[in-house]
């Protein structure tokens, strides 16, 4: 089977070209993860693979809880999206514990 005239991102199960022996082959990018691509898939399809790029992480925010156990979360954007089964995105958020500590916390009965 033969890529040449579609490669698809992600897992895409209506990607594929008909294989030897009447068996599919695969032209998505989630086919190297299955190991059922297509003889040429890496020269058709991986030439313009983009990985993904992602900013820096933005600021940490302040403790969800004013008065005891919360969390704190921060994220990052992504800057260049994947395309053509290029590495995919790292994680955009994360979350962290934290606690609260606000000077009315210790008059409160």
């Amino acid at each position: 089977g033969s890529c040449r005239h579609r490669c698809c991102p992600g897992r895409n199960n209506a990607c594929w070209a008909p294989g030897s022996r009447r068996a599919r082959c695969y032209c998505d990018s989630y086919c190297q993860r299955t190991g059922d691509c297509c003889q040429d898939y890496l020269a058709a399809c991986r030439r313009a693979a983009v990985g993904c790029a992602v900013g820096p992480w933005g600021p940490w925010s302040g403790c969800s809880s004013p008065c005891g156990v919360g969390s704190r979360a921060r994220s990052r954007q992504v800057t260049v999206p994947p395309r053509h089964g290029g590495d995919p995105c790292p994680d955009l958020k994360q979350r962290r514990g934290c606690l609260g500590q606000h000077p009315a916390c210790g008059t409160a009965k």
